[in-house]
């Protein structure tokens, strides 16, 4: 293979940089993990309400409908369907009797690391973050987050709020009737219509009294889902990690790729720091499919990104930067899930705006939905260019050679053990609900 000399200069400075205990850039050293032993009994009481419907309006839905361990902390979809579906992962299917209104419309985050204090910003559009001045800012409002919730613990408040995720629609259930009104505290609100359901359980009765010294109540239901999340999937055991602590050896083409991804391939440009990522906000025109995150007022399926949250238009369409660990398992890639392929969102990477404007429809994996039309977005000339318009990533050239070193140093980012869980799901959840 010729190898030219920014190649060889690259490749020195790596040679470096990744020696154990040094530096790369100002954010990796050299961290040996540090998991506790065993399970605090937050996080096992954490591990039985994420599994568990009884956090869902219909008691059909948990936390683990949408990040289950079987595909590593996600759904294996493009856009996954909350309430209303049948089954788990790309089998899952839409419930004909009690139909949702839409698709979810982005698609489901891995959870590893979440609990590690460099993850201070959730969500694609970042609407949840930890304020420089202290505090979180986020559109629930400070009077609902009264406790000292960590970011992660905060998240975990959404999705029992969201009609498509968790708690249903109008009509079907009380919780769901709540939300609608804007009931969401106080009686009569939709965390104490959940939570009079947990607490009439004596198991959970019992754990919160273990975890917590006190009757269940919403600020513990989040510190307990947050403490299982940070125990069951911290990875910080991959192939890379061991390169970084002592220096092992990565096989050859997950070392050149290494070498490429540090330097002239520019990855690290966005994909920086120990987790792979800046935790920034970037628009690199991403397909947008699916039912967007559109008010329900609005016709079209945009989904701006960023701007929904700042309300700056140089936001427009830029999205958080994920982290990498155990990218190879955590596919479909994208806002919308529009690639199924690690190697088909590597070289969407090398020239966004070609890549968006020839985007082939059967990459994406979509439960099949009636009435949905999920790619009337890219059909839109207007939609698609403003896309390509606000694209920062400039194009690159690499070989084929060089995007399979690429995906050989992604795979070293997978921690296996993370992947397997430390607890794994609960035998029977307390309320001895199971997801449907």
């Amino acid at each position: 293979m010729r190898i030219s000399q920014r190649r060889i200069a690259a490749a020195v400075l790596a040679a470096a940089l990744f020696s154990p205990a040094l530096a790369v850039g100002e954010a990796i050293v050299c961290e040996e993990p540090s998991h506790a032993a065993t399970a605090s009994p937050a996080a096992l009481l954490g591990r039985d309400l994420f599994f568990d419907p009884i956090l869902s309006g219909n008691g059909e839905v948990s936390c683990a409908t949408c990040h289950h361990p079987r595909h590593a902390t996600s759904d294996g979809l493009s856009l996954g369907i909350g309430d209303g579906g049948r089954g788990i992962g790309p089998e899952r299917t839409v419930d004909l009797a009690n139909a949702p209104e839409r698709r979810i419309p982005r698609n489901s985050p891995a959870l590893f690391n979440l609990g590690r204090d460099a993850f201070a910003v959730m969500f694609h559009d970042g609407r949840l973050e930890a304020s420089p001045e202290g505090g979180l800012r986020t559109p629930i409002g400070e009077d609902m987050l009264n406790g000292d919730l960590s970011p992660l613990a905060a998240q975990t408040i959404f999705p029992v709020l969201s009609p498509d995720e968790m708690a249903g629609h109008a009509g079907e259930n009380p919780v769901a009737n709540a939300v609608r009104r804007g009931l969401i505290t106080g009686e009569g609100g939709a965390w104490s219509l959940l939570l009079r359901d947990i607490a009439a359980i004596p198991a959970y009765r019992a754990r919160f009294k273990a975890a917590f010294g006190r009757a269940p109540d919403f600020i513990g239901v989040a510190e307990a889902l947050a403490a299982f999340i940070a125990f069951e999937w911290r990875a910080d055991e991959s192939a890379f990690d061991r390169r970084i602590c002592d220096g092992t050896q990565l096989p050859p083409d997950a070392e050149a790729g290494m070498v490429l991804f540090y330097g002239e391939a520019g990855c690290a440009d966005c994909h920086s720091g120990r987790w792979q990522t800046d935790h920034g906000f970037h628009a690199i025109a991403m397909p947008q499919i699916g039912p967007g995150k559109a008010e329900v007022f609005e016709s079209h399926r945009r989904d701006m990104g960023r701007m929904r949250v700042t309300g700056r238009a140089e936001d427009a369409y830029r999205f958080r930067t994920p982290s990498l660990r155990n990218i190879a398992a955590t596919g479909p890639y994208g806002h919308s899930g529009a690639y199924a392929t690690l190697e088909a969102v590597v070289r969407h990477h090398l020239d966004p705006v070609t890549a968006l404007r020839a985007y082939d429809p059967s990459q994406a994996i979509l439960p099949a939905f009636s009435d949905a039309d999920d790619f009337a977005l890219m059909r839109n000339p207007e939609e698609v260019a403003a896309i390509s318009a606000a694209n920062e990533l400039a194009p690159r050239s690499l070989s084929d050679e060089e995007v399979a070193q690429i995906l050989a140093f992604l795979d070293a980012l997978t921690d296996e053990a993370s992947l397997k869980g430390r607890l794994g799901p609960p035998d029977r959840t307390p309320s001895g609900l199971v997801m449907r």
